[in-house]
């Protein structure tokens, strides 16, 4: 079964995709964190983001967020001109800052703003689309008034967070509502939520044996190598998966080192690999990273590892 990368705002930018690639493994398809149209254009680091040569190692899909054509047309255009013949719509992203343009899964009460984005894919033969969505924004029952849309939309997969957006991430996922969208639903599908295990991968693959894959997000930045557990059929004991957890911090520190120019700025953003991984190094080891004030308390806590 297919195993993809969800994007992660400030989490899975190229320089952790290539480090997780290189360590952790096990992943078909990565993706980018939503590229969206600001003041005009798009950011440049969003740019860089898909413009890194490391991303040629990668199966790697660009991912957009809008709510009109412009934005969508814009987007597209600047995703193909650096040569990426696959975009993946972000039509699930619960952030209230985003929904309330209508943008992730603030798109999905609204069936004609959805028709017309499926529209403009028709007109772009060229490129294999896709959709990550949620059951709706505030009812879950709001995919329904997509299904025919979805099912005529010229799309390669479609991923499912069974969420409402204003769950966030709380609450337990719809497996109910999930199982009525695989019947519902013609094209290959996808599913997304709360997948921490190898166990948990196996046990969706058996629920659903015609799925065509999985996406992983907060589960594989809080266990990285959860996708080579899973293809290997080997569990790692944790003396294994700290050992990749250290690798990959070697090549995201090396890199935030030669980024930023101060130690407040490397220890910001290196701290980030870290956000997830309480569970994984026990609260007190944990808490220790997060609050060192400065690299040499910093480099302390990571030696005691």
């Amino acid at each position: 079964m297919q195993i993809h990368f969800a994007p992660l705002q400030g989490y899975t930018g190229h320089e952790y995709r290539h480090a997780h690639a290189v360590h952790g493994g096990g992943v078909d398809t990565y993706y980018t964190p939503f590229i969206r149209r600001e003041k005009g254009t798009v950011r440049q680091k969003d740019i860089r983001d898909i413009t890194d040569p490391d991303n040629k190692e990668l199966h790697l899909i660009p991912q957009i967020m809008c709510s009109c054509v412009d934005d969508f047309n814009y987007l597209a255009d600047t995703v193909q001109d650096q040569g990426y013949r696959e975009i993946d719509l972000n039509m699930g992203c619960p952030a209230p800052m985003q929904t309330k343009h209508r943008c992730g899964s603030g798109l999905l009460p609204h069936p004609d703003l959805v028709e017309a984005l499926f529209r403009q894919m028709r007109v772009r033969p060229e490129v294999r689309f896709s959709v990550k969505m949620r059951l709706g924004l505030e009812r879950d029952c709001e995919w329904r008034a997509l299904t025919d849309l979805i099912n005529e939309a010229p799309l390669q997969h479609l991923c499912i967070h069974p969420r409402i957006g204003q769950q966030m991430y709380k609450g337990e996922v719809n497996r109910a509502m999930f199982h009525e969208m695989t019947k519902a639903l013609r094209i290959p599908i996808i599913y997304n939520g709360d997948l921490v295990s190898p166990a948990d991968i196996a046990g969706i693959e058996k629920a659903y044996p015609a799925l065509h894959g999985v996406m992983i997000g907060r589960g594989l930045l809080a266990r990285p190598t959860l996708a080579l557990e899973y293809r290997t059929g080997h569990e790692m004991p944790v003396h294994e998966r700290r050992a990749v957890l250290m690798q990959m911090h070697e090549d995201l520190l090396a890199f935030c080192t030669l980024k930023y120019k101060t130690d407040p700025q490397v220890l910001l953003h290196i701290r980030a690999f870290w956000e997830f991984q309480e569970q994984e190094l026990g609260r007190k080891a944990w808490k220790k990273i997060m609050k060192a004030g400065n690299m040499k308390n910093y480099m302390q806590a990571i030696r005691e590892l």
